[in-house]
């Protein structure tokens, strides 16, 4: 009995969008996407952005590789492995300009830098971070009666005293044009430090929640710097989650919806949290 095939991981999507999956899984990649169609609809979206990028840089991609590394080449690399170098030099052009262009793209729906959100993945305390923004989902979201701690008509109050216990200046982010309203918030515990959850809620009860906190140095690790941000979608935990990393915070926007729906909700939030 032939067994069903793997869902697509991240890197495959991207690598589809690249033209560089294999042909025997392409297939299987692509039947998947005939399947789901919010999945199919992110890979489009990063092929439009990949497509804008080449408009916009390709003239870089047409330039002659430097002659000293191209020397380099010829005298660190096997004769056989040349072949095909040509192919690597143009991805990893393809690359270095997605990662250029990455500031340019902030405000188009999300092709993030590929590398930092691997980094991010591969960091314990980002794996705990984000496992913890949707263990406390799954506790608090179906509470009928005490939800939160405080209420939105509170949230002067509520954000102030979330601000001061995360040492941080907060934010209610505005989800209204989702349909989503601040129900209220609370403070949890982090492995480093407190933590805030914002909850919202739609007019058929459907909630979602934000879940901020510091990170410690690990998690730290996971980027390039500090200051650096990137942006990955989470399915394990009892809900999923899209989470980002922007000057040693963590954010993530959780929830029971559909994927697509749930990078929506998570780009408003990004945006006007920015």
């Amino acid at each position: 009995m032939n067994r069903p095939a793997p869902p697509p991981t991240d890197d495959e999507l991207h690598a589809l969008v690249d033209g560089q999956l294999a042909p025997d899984r392409r297939s299987e990649v692509e039947d998947a996407l005939a399947h789901d169609p919010a999945l199919a609809e992110q890979v489009a979206a990063w092929r439009s952005q990949r497509d804008a990028l080449r408009r916009l840089h390709g003239d870089l991609l047409g330039e002659p590789v430097p002659a000293h590394l191209m020397s380099a080449l010829d005298r660190n690399e096997p004769r056989h492995a040349r072949q095909g170098r040509w192919i690597r030099w143009g991805g990893m052009a393809a690359s270095v300009l997605v990662a250029f262009a990455a500031g340019w793209l902030g405000n188009a729906q999300w092709s993030m830098q590929r590398a930092a959100p691997a980094q991010l993945a591969k960091a314990p305390a980002m794996r705990e971070f984000v496992h913890d923004a949707s263990v406390a989902h799954a506790v608090y979201a179906p509470e009928k009666r005490h939800p939160v701690e405080v209420a939105a008509t509170e949230q002067q109050h509520l954000v102030q005293w979330l601000s001061k216990r995360l040492d941080k200046p907060l934010k209610v982010p505005d989800l209204a044009s989702m349909g989503y309203t601040l129900v209220g918030g609370r403070l949890l515990p982090g492995e480093s430090g407190a933590r805030a959850q914002f909850m919202f809620e739609d007019a058929a009860g459907e909630r979602v929640t934000l879940y901020i906190g510091t990170l410690d140095s690990r998690a730290a690790a996971g980027t390039a710097a500090s200051r650096e941000t990137a942006f990955r979608f989470a399915s394990e935990g009892p809900v999923p989650s899209f989470y980002w990393v922007d000057q040693g915070f963590g954010y993530a926007v959780a929830g029971k919806l559909p994927r697509d729906v749930l990078l929506k909700l998570a780009t408003l939030a990004y945006r006007d949290l920015s």
